[in-house]
């Protein structure tokens, strides 16, 4: 594992199942993750969110610095409190790092959590030792924000692939309808 010292990160963690919850729980503290502040579902992630904007001293907390989301919750799912973390107006933190906790790890589920703006996958089932990577990958890697007229969100490129051709995008400020956003 790694000699990360967690003891000051936030995470928010919105799961349904009490079972998976007490596990995230238990497994973010055995890591040291100083504050986890655990939710029933997505619509309970937004509110907390605001509470924290709107009345942190009593709260308890001044930001959140990951989000660690179940994808199937009900009423409001993983998705659902995706895409309102990265397009909603009333956001509170369009570029906090979000860790989608899912079991669907088909290609083309993969391919909608990343065109959402997802920042990790974290597949069921789960150990400790993949939590300290994907909060690792978060910290070691950060990726900037890309905003175009279809995503906002981590930049999706991960590897550096040799590419023949122009580079078609340049990394400036506003070019060609893509907005490189320095973090």
């Amino acid at each position: 594992m790694s000699n990360y010292d967690f003891e000051r990160v936030s995470v928010l963690l919105a799961e349904d199942s009490p079972f998976i919850r007490s596990l995230l729980v238990n497994s973010l503290k055995v890591l040291g993750v100083g504050n986890v502040y655990a939710v029933e579902d997505g619509g309970d992630a937004i509110h907390f969110m605001n509470r924290v904007k709107n009345e942190p001293m009593r709260v308890g907390v001044q930001s959140i610095d990951i989000i660690m989301s179940n994808w199937d919750m009900h009423p409001v799912d993983g998705m659902m409190l995706l895409r309102w973390v990265r397009r909603h107006k009333d956001s509170v933190d369009r570029f906090v790092p979000f860790v989608l906790i899912t079991s669907y790890t088909e290609p083309e589920r993969v391919l909608e959590a990343r065109e959402l703006g997802v920042t990790e996958i974290l597949a069921k089932p789960f150990t400790v030792n993949n939590i300290a990577e994907k909060l690792i990958s978060i910290i070691e890697r950060p990726r900037q924000f890309v905003h175009t007229k279809d995503y906002f969100g981590p930049d999706r490129r991960r590897r550096k692939v040799p590419h023949d051709g122009p580079e078609r995008r340049k990394l400036t400020d506003k070019s060609e309808g893509v907005e490189i956003i320095r973090g």
